[in-house]
């Protein structure tokens, strides 16, 4: 059922999304076929697939690490903003500059950025006791009001015909195309190959397992000696590097600059990717492709079948919710509802006590 429960929730989630939408006034059946089947047949469509799958396997990778070990982690979205305007910064910097060295430096500096801004709601778990779920979240919202502060700023672009945004990024600081003549970007493959190498990190070392032991038994990860502390500066580090490192994949990618439209709601998507995942780096890359789905199905069901921009979200939440509904059957199992007679009291001589008899629920 653990692996079986992602699969009904998905199946509930097409059900139920036609039939809200049928009931709404639209076309439901065509609506989960646009959005859910038709990129599938559509070689164009799953360069986009792939394009908007990436993100999302990198930051539900790094939020899985943390999930995991119970660091709950929500604060990727304004990590992946800082990851972005880290590399951002760097791209801005060597704007009038040339050489292949700019956009390794612009990666790094993402990872860092998504790092230092996931190390605050560390430093107040560990210091202080705060509770990072509060923390990192109310972080994502300083993180946009940074960046809408930068776009119409410092970083405005003169030449932008007053647009809040910065230049193009040149050619030296953009993400080369790995297959010519597609949209097919180097972010991909390294997406892929980071869930590959979080797979043998969580599977194969002793921080895998650490991760793994103080989220199902803190008492016996204190007494293999593995740190509550250490295990939360882990986790969030690697959430915020991975998030951040999505940040300026999309800034170098897709984007080509930095706009206020920036956050894409990614970092909290990327939750749904990581549960239906089952918090395992492989499931997440085809969870990430799932919910890519209803990003490049939702924007063309916009313009053919008339639905609003809201129909993405629709489904993504009721995916989440199915997958925590669901998820009950992994622990428990469906069994009728007859009652069976449980044996009657016995007194002292052995002899049954009149009236007690009792019934359970079988």
């Amino acid at each position: 059922m653990a692996i079986a429960a992602p699969v009904i929730a998905v199946a509930l989630t097409l059900f139920a999304g036609a039939l809200l939408f049928t009931l709404l006034g639209h076309d439901g059946l065509a609506a989960v076929n646009e959005i859910f089947v038709k990129p599938l047949f559509n070689p164009y469509r799953w360069q986009d697939l792939l394009v908007k799958a990436s993100p999302l396997v990198m930051i539900a990778t790094g939020l899985a690490i943390g999930f995991r070990a119970n660091v709950w982690n929500i604060g990727a979205e304004g990590q992946y903003v800082l990851g972005g305007l880290a590399g951002t910064g760097v791209a801005l910097a060597t704007l009038n500059m040339s050489g292949g060295w700019i956009l390794p430096v612009m990666l790094v500096c993402g990872v860092l950025g998504g790092m230092v801004w996931a190390a605050i709601p560390a430093l107040l778990k560990t210091k202080l006791g705060v509770n990072e779920i509060l923390s990192s979240l109310m972080l994502n919202y300083v993180a946009i009001q940074l960046l809408y502060y930068l776009m119409r700023g410092p970083w405005k672009d003169p030449m932008g015909f007053n647009f809040p945004q910065t230049a193009m990024f040149s050619s030296d600081q953009t993400l080369p195309i790995v297959v010519p003549g597609t949209l097919i970007h180097l972010g991909i493959p390294l997406a892929f190959a980071i869930a590959l190498t979080a797979f043998g990190v969580m599977t194969r070392t002793i921080t895998g397992f650490q991760m793994q032991v103080e989220g199902l038994a803190p008492k016996a990860a204190a007494f293999g000696g593995f740190g509550a502390a250490s295990t939360v500066w882990i986790a969030m580090l690697a959430g915020g590097g991975l998030a951040g490192l999505a940040g300026i994949v999309e800034a170098s990618g897709p984007f080509g600059q930095m706009v206020p439209q920036f956050p894409t709601g990614y970092g909290y998507t990327a939750i749904i990717v990581a549960f239906l995942g089952r918090l395992n780096p492989l499931g997440i890359v085809v969870a990430g492709l799932v919910l890519a789905l209803t990003y490049v199905g939702g924007e063309s069901a916009q313009t053919t079948i008339g639905l609003p921009s809201a129909a993405t979200g629709v489904f993504q939440a009721m995916m989440l919710f199915f997958l925590l509904a669901t998820d009950i059957l992994v622990r428990y199992r469906v069994v009728s509802g007859r009652s069976a007679p449980v044996a009657e009291p016995r007194s002292s001589s052995g002899e049954a006590k009149p009236g007690e008899s009792k019934a359970v629920t079988a």
